[in-house]
């Protein structure tokens, strides 16, 4: 599986961004696709998750603001992003889960300007 991201840039605080990811490969139906983030000099942590069936769950830092979403036709998953603060900057990952293996995109930076 091979995942490709984008939709990265730079926004000024209160500003909006939608990030994409493309899923490629041999996909099963029965999977979980999430973003990630690592902001400079921090671990790299969860920031939304959708499975298959639509149940979605979010960091708490992030609630009310950002909301994630999937294509299933298109195996795209989004993370649109509303409201954005300065700490939201960081690279955003995106994961596919399935058959116990985890696969990772390659990344978009997402940078705030307060």
């Amino acid at each position: 599986v091979q995942l490709q991201a984008c939709g990265g840039g730079l926004v000024q605080a209160g500003g909006s961004l939608r990030l994409s990811c493309v899923a490629s490969g041999r996909i099963f139906s029965n999977n979980v696709m999430a973003w990630y983030r690592q902001a400079p000099g921090k671990q790299r942590e969860s920031v939304a998750t959708i499975i298959s069936g639509g149940s979605t769950n979010y960091a708490d830092s992030v609630k009310g603001r950002f909301t994630i979403s999937r294509d299933i036709a298109k195996n795209t998953v989004y993370l649109q992003m509303n409201s954005l603060k300065s700490e939201d900057t960081a690279v955003y990952y995106c994961k596919h889960s399935q058959l116990a293996r985890d696969y990772w995109g390659q990344g978009t930076l997402v940078t705030v300007s307060s």
